[in-house]
């Protein structure tokens, strides 16, 4: 079977469940969503990202709702609020260190799950739709994290709202037409931190609605597994509740104790220093960075300073910074192997760490000033970023030889499981020891 079909087996015990359950089965919904739930038995710990993901929103929404309660969307009395949560509101401090690091610590976690879904292979057949939503979900995120990063109205909130939405303005026609509708006048001012304000705090809820989505796609299609192989009998997975729960919650405290680390031992170390000086229209940084979560994406937008025919490298620019998003899209139509999992494409498995490398190698380059050996180094990443999806992807299916697969998981787990048993046994011989 290519879907992992199940019945329900919850069977309420009181009377009051019995009336619940005739009537609105939450009780059931949630037990066979998230206990009875049948998952492939071979899941590692790159599959707890999601849950971690959940909890990370969960936090982000309850810090925000309650910083939204004292802050104040306004531009001489923005960034004096700030410093009042963080000295005047009772545990402050720690509610404002968490939103922040949070944002933070969430874009570490959905890029780890992007790039297991690449290695696995978890945007292919029959599961497009739910890499769409994952993708939906990440365009999301970056406009909550654009917005957010606005609010404190630090001199780097101010000038990156300057230059992001300047971009804008290379689309002939209607970009300054758009500029001006994000901004609501021709300079970033009143109007901008009340929209991005607005749009902040409704965005995390939106994000929540396309999370149901997701979910409710990944329990139509079946989870993937590391072998990339379906399930085929009900000996190839166990039951999400307590196998997928002890590993996910086992994750999920380690990924906290990192989190923890950060708010509590070096709180400041992801942001920039000039966002602590208050919003000055009249002087400009230095050095203009956004959030450390886009310089990628920032260092593909200066990568192009050449004209390509009639778009000037402005539009080219932009051009390949949402073009870099937008691929991701169309991802599950661009690889043509039919072979899922990278663990058995040995080519793609090393394209794949190229691919990781220079995404780390753009996001410092985009750190950097746009010139010299910073502006050629990123562009010959944007190059392979691109060559990535559109070169290399559609031409592996074609003269890739995969290594050869189990026939099902539960035989991968035996081989796997047999091979360790035997590197055991060979180890604690007296002929390997001696």
């Amino acid at each position: 079977m290519s879907k992992m079909e199940h019945h329900g087996t919850y069977t309420p015990t009181s009377g009051i469940g019995k009336w619940i359950d005739a009537r609105m089965p939450l009780p059931r919904l949630m037990y066979d969503s998230f206990v009875a739930y049948p998952v492939p038995r071979n899941l590692n710990y790159a599959y707890t990202f999601g849950g971690i993901l959940t909890l990370m929103l969960v936090a982000q929404i309850l810090t925000g709702v309650v910083l939204a309660m004292h802050y104040v969307s306004s531009t001489e009395l923005a960034f004096g609020a700030v410093e009042s949560i963080m000295r005047d509101v009772n545990s402050g401090w720690l509610l404002r260190y968490m939103h922040a690091n949070g944002a933070s610590f969430f874009f570490i976690a959905v890029y780890l799950h992007i790039f297991r879904g690449m290695y696995y292979g978890s945007y292919k057949a029959p599961r497009e739709l739910l890499w769409i939503l994952g993708c939906i979900i990440y365009l999301l995120m970056m406009a909550t994290g654009f917005m957010g990063y606005v609010l404190p109205w630090g001199q780097m909130s101010y000038w990156g709202a300057q230059v992001i939405t300047g971009f804008f303005t290379a689309f002939p026609l209607v970009g300054e037409w758009i500029q001006q509708f994000l901004l609501g006048g021709y300079a970033v001012g009143e109007p901008t931190l009340n929209r991005f304000f607005s749009l902040h705090y409704l965005l995390p809820f939106m994000i929540a609605g396309v999370v149901v989505l997701h979910v409710w796609a990944l329990h139509v299609t079946g989870q993937t597994n590391p072998t990339g192989i379906e399930v085929k009998s009900k000996t190839d997975t166990v039951a999400f509740t307590p196998y997928a729960t002890i590993k996910d919650a086992f994750a999920m405290m380690v990924f906290f104790l990192v989190f923890a680390y950060f708010i509590f031992y070096i709180p400041n170390y992801l942001g920039h220093p000039d966002n602590y000086t208050e919003a000055n229209p009249l002087v400009t940084p230095a050095h203009i960075v956004p959030e450390w979560y886009f310089l990628p994406f920032y260092a593909i937008l200066r990568a192009i300073t050449f004209n390509i025919g009639p778009i000037d490298s402005k539009l080219g620019g932009v051009l390949a910074m949402f073009g870099s998003i937008a691929v991701l899209f169309v991802m599950p139509w661009l690889d043509t192997s039919k072979v899922r999992s990278a663990v058995y494409r040995p080519w793609y498995k090393l394209f794949f760490w190229i691919f990781v490398a220079n995404a780390i190698l753009l996001g410092w380059l985009g750190s950097k000033p746009a010139e010299g050996v910073y502006t050629t180094l990123a562009q010959i990443g944007t190059a392979y970023y691109f060559a990535f999806f559109l070169i290399i992807l559609p031409l592996l299916g074609l003269i890739e030889k995969p290594r050869r697969m189990p026939n099902s998981i539960t035989e991968a787990v035996l081989e796997k499981n047999g091979a360790q048993q035997v590197a055991g046994t060979a180890a604690a011989s007296p002929e390997t020891r001696g």
